[in-house]
């Protein structure tokens, strides 16, 4: 990550609160994709002052500056991680809702090829793989 998220907040001359200040911190520190709920569940853990509006609004302040970037792996929650972070792609558990950084050389080395292919030279992409654990998926029968 090149810099914080509160430093880009700040490079950025966006108007940083206390309680704006403590979600940024929490979102810095979060190693998950939190949702919203989450997000106000830890800053108000931090500062009992925080209101889920409040969160609302930072999100998307934030995600408005470029600093956040938002999912929405289908169970109907949009989630948030630092849109600083390295490149990686998501495999997100269906059942349980498990969101699985990976980074797979072979995977990024065939998108180059097919863009190639295509006539385009890729800029960027995101890939979001479903999928349920094998001891999560019914039974074959024989």
């Amino acid at each position: 990550m090149a810099h914080s998220i509160l430093g880009r907040c700040e490079a950025q001359g966006l108007r940083l609160t206390d309680q704006r200040r403590t979600i940024a911190r929490i979102l810095e520190g979060a190693d998950d994709h939190p949702d919203v709920a989450e997000l106000h569940a830890r800053a108000v853990a931090v500062d009992s002052r925080i209101s889920i509006a409040t969160v609302y609004r930072t999100v998307k302040l934030l995600e408005e500056a470029g600093i956040l970037e938002r999912h929405e792996f289908g169970d109907g929650r949009a989630r948030y991680e630092d849109a600083d972070r390295d490149h990686h792609d998501h495999l997100i558990d269906m059942h349980s809702g498990e969101v699985v950084e990976f980074i797979d050389p072979e995977i990024e080395a065939l998108q180059e090829a097919i863009a190639r292919k295509l006539g385009y030279r890729l800029v960027g992409h995101r890939l979001e793989l479903y999928g349920l654990r094998d001891s999560q998926s019914p039974e074959k029968k024989t």
